[in-house]
């Protein structure tokens, strides 16, 4: 007997999981399901985890192709793909957040356009005349830090570019040209979010190593 997705708001799933696997086509995609609605969660190619809420009690945790899933979707189905849950690696940031601040989605919008044109003009035409690889501009750019925000605490909060691409690739912010509701940069721990209308990025940064002398270690 199959089971069903459970997922009611289909053009919303549908526009997450399209999103989704134009950059990452075989890219898995996690369903929790709580009072009434689904979290999708999935992974970006460049180490970002996104989420979108949608309407209707999907399974408590289950992990399907996302590309199966919007094809179940897309014919009008409500069965579950099969289940590849070995294929989810990722934790997730934890439950509670909080918000540190505001950015308005005008100047997300134009982050993410300044690093895309970047991109394409240095691929184009090199960097102080020298050819670059796509890739490196790419990654440079994305380890960017494009906002700095200070909450009451007075500890700054890093958004990279990462977060800021992540939100606009998947549509989050809304329609282009739309005068949507601003996004709110959040903290769960030691991970970073950016929460849009549609959607929320979150990024794990990574922790520095601590070296410790043998003979200090617990079994040294």
């Amino acid at each position: 007997m199959s089971v069903a997705h459970g997922l009611l708001a289909v053009p919303d799933a549908g526009a997450f999981l399209a999103r989704l696997t134009r950059l990452d086509p075989t890219a898995p995609v996690r369903l929790r399901g709580s009072t009434g609605r689904t979290a999708l969660w999935a992974r970006l190619p460049w180490d970002v985890l996104v989420t979108r809420e949608v309407a209707g009690r999907g399974p408590d945790d289950a992990t399907v192709s996302a590309s199966e899933l919007l094809s179940v979707l897309a014919r009008g189905g409500d069965e579950l793909p099969a289940r590849r849950d070995a294929a989810w690696r990722w934790p997730l940031p934890p439950a509670l957040s909080e918000t540190v601040e505001s950015v308005s989605a005008a100047e997300l919008t134009r982050l993410a356009a300044a690093a895309a044109g970047t991109l394409r003009e240095v691929t184009a035409g090199g960097l102080a005349g020298r050819a670059v690889g796509q890739r490196a501009v790419r990654d440079a750019l994305l380890d960017h830090v494009a906002l700095v925000v200070t909450p009451p605490d007075g500890t700054p909060v890093e958004v990279s570019q990462r977060l800021v691409q992540a939100i606009s690739r998947m549509g989050f912010l809304g329609p282009e040209g739309s005068d949507g509701p601003d996004a709110r940069v959040r903290t769960a721990g030691q991970w970073v979010g950016l929460s849009a209308p549609y959607g929320v990025a979150w990024l794990q940064p990574v922790g520095k190593l601590t070296v410790m002398p043998i003979g200090g270690h617990p079994k040294g």
